[in-house]
């Protein structure tokens, strides 16, 4: 081996720059943008769903099952401990609320939009083409 190239081998600033454009072509991939900008849709989407159900959702049902401070005041009583529950429903509620858009969104929305029929361009044949086809046929039609 070229003494010049084993020693270019060695050197750790190849392997770093190496790295460096490794990352860089992951980094900007079309994949992995995707991902991101997903990840900051979802977290904003999480968000209003949480508001949803913390101020709509929630002190409405509360005023069916009045408690002093709402549904995170909501509790029952087992061997004289207090075990709140309110929170948790709440929590619960908004995780479901969440995974029910997100199955529409993803599953129905996108699903459509992705099934639907785009037209597919008119072929025109050429001579060539038209003219093969025919003697095709015409000896499908005589080995019949």
């Amino acid at each position: 081996m070229d003494p010049l190239q084993k020693v270019i081998s060695i050197v750790p600033t190849t392997k770093v720059l190496s790295l460096m454009d490794e990352f860089r072509d992951f980094a900007f991939k079309g994949n992995f943008i995707n991902v991101a900008i997903g990840v900051v849709i979802g977290g904003a989407f999480s968000k209003v769903v949480d508001a949803l159900v913390k101020s709509i959702l929630m002190p409405f049902i509360s005023l069916f099952t009045p408690a002093e401070k709402g549904y995170a005041g909501w509790t029952f009583v087992f061997n004289g401990v207090e075990i709140p529950y309110g929170v948790f429903l709440g929590e619960v509620i908004n995780f479901l609320i969440v995974a029910a858009a997100m199955f529409f969104f993803i599953v129905k929305f996108l699903g459509w939009m992705m099934n639907v029929k785009k037209e597919e361009p008119v072929v025109v044949l050429t001579k060539q083409e038209e003219l093969l086809i025919e003697i095709r046929d015409l000896l499908k039609a005589k080995v019949s």
